[in-house]
């Protein structure tokens, strides 16, 4: 039976259940959580968007100390961002490592958001998807993956969004794809355009890859793809 992009989607989700992402921050709380909710305010929305610029080159449990340094000082802001010392905002994204150079970009971010959109988030998203994501791609330090993430979990359009991941594990399945461009036009062709499936698909591949489909040491034994997988059955 030929493997199909939907079938490693149900293997992964009988296997995992529901993954609850984006994490997004509970009023009166600092700390992230993965409960599945939609963002429904300027401050979940720009918080996303935080988190998916923090990620790039990093694990989400850095991203998530530097996103609660952010909360206790009420930083989760487009003014507070855009008007903040560099070097003091650097400081509190410490943790997500690259600081120096995360602070430029979400500073630009901000400075953007605020010169173009008068700082909503909901003005930028009433774009089509097709020039949000080119106005994205402009700014810099924002590329497809960061862009994808930012449409799909903060403006809830759907894109699928393709990281190292699943590059790793669709490729161990037997799927070629040049580039990024060419894998995520596997899932947007194979797919419902739906914004709820390609959240939870893209989380369901965050799990594989993180704890069993590994760079190094990959664990074949236990993974809920091995009895589809070319590479566990030429390992």
């Amino acid at each position: 039976m030929k493997t199909s992009v939907y079938m490693v989607y149900k293997k992964l989700f009988d296997a995992f259940g529901p993954q609850g992402w984006w994490p997004i921050t509970a009023d009166g709380e600092t700390k992230p959580v993965h409960s599945g909710k939609e963002p429904n305010n300027e401050r979940e929305r720009f918080e996303i968007i935080v988190g998916a610029i923090l990620t790039q080159n990093t694990s989400w449990r850095n991203v998530e100390k530097a996103i609660e340094n952010l909360n206790r000082e009420r930083m989760v802001d487009v003014r507070r961002v855009a008007n903040s010392d560099e070097n003091y905002f650097a400081e509190l994204i410490k943790p997500a490592g690259y600081y120096n150079q995360k602070a430029k970009r979400l500073k630009g971010f901000a400075e953007f958001l605020l010169k173009k959109y008068d700082g909503d988030t909901a003005k930028l998203f009433s774009l089509d998807l097709k020039d949000l994501r080119s106005e994205l791609l402009n700014l810099k330090g924002i590329g497809p993956e960061t862009a994808d993430s930012i449409i799909l979990y903060a403006a809830e359009k759907p894109v699928f969004v393709v990281d190292a991941y699943t590059t790793r594990i669709f490729s161990r399945l037997g799927f070629t794809a040049k580039d990024y461009d060419e894998l995520q036009k596997l899932f947007m062709e194979n797919l419902p355009r739906d914004v709820a499936l390609f959240k939870e698909y893209h989380a369901l591949l965050v799990n594989l890859g993180k704890n069993y489909c590994k760079k190094n040491k990959p664990d074949c034994n236990r993974c809920p793809l091995s009895d589809i997988c070319r590479f566990q059955k030429h390992s």
